[in-house]
């Protein structure tokens, strides 16, 4: 088994917790419909931490080639992994809280989802810089940007609708230059 091998079980581990809490939420949301308030931008926003943790875990084959791994390392993959998986499970309203408007949660205790996002960015830097020696600049750019959307999102919740699409289109973007 090589380092790449054990590194990344604890981190699949984690992320495949992630995507199963969103989905759960998910899936109780929508047999909860009748009590739910459903709204698209939140939805649109669930679908964009999902797509960061299929990326995160994209990103890590991509890593398959590094020969010698240092625990520092170890600790940012795992705590990147760790910020997704808070992000994905504050994305979406628990039916158990009796809060069913999906809007009025992300506009609320679901900004903590963009408190992880935006603590997450610091991430990618790190990985894209130290690990792989791309480029500082567009390391530096490409984050930032998100950063800069996750605390609109929490400072201006009252925009949570138009936020959530562009941190979506933005998501996209991100998507698109690492696959």
């Amino acid at each position: 088994m090589t380092q790449h091998e054990y590194i990344f079980i604890a981190i699949s581990i984690i992320l495949g917790l992630a995507i199963t809490r969103l989905l759960h939420t998910a899936a109780m949301l929508t047999r909860a419909h009748d009590s739910v308030v459903f709204h698209w931008s939140s939805t649109l926003w669930a679908v964009s931490i999902l797509t960061y943790i299929l990326q995160l875990w994209w990103i890590g084959w991509g890593l398959r080639n590094i020969e010698t791994w240092t625990f520092i390392d170890f600790l940012v993959l795992v705590f990147g992994s760790i910020l997704v998986y808070g992000s994905a499970e504050m994305a979406l309203p628990s039916p158990d809280n009796k809060q069913f408007d999906m809007l009025l949660h992300n506009q609320h205790l679901g900004r903590l989802s963009a408190v992880f996002m935006s603590i997450y960015f610091l991430v990618g830097p790190y990985v894209n810089i130290v690990m792989l020696n791309n480029a500082i600049v567009p390391s530096l750019v490409f984050p930032s940007i998100g950063i800069l959307l996750a605390l609109m999102v929490i400072a201006l919740p009252r925009h949570f609708v138009i936020l959530s699409a562009l941190f979506a289109s933005y998501s996209l973007l991100i998507l698109f230059i690492t696959v």
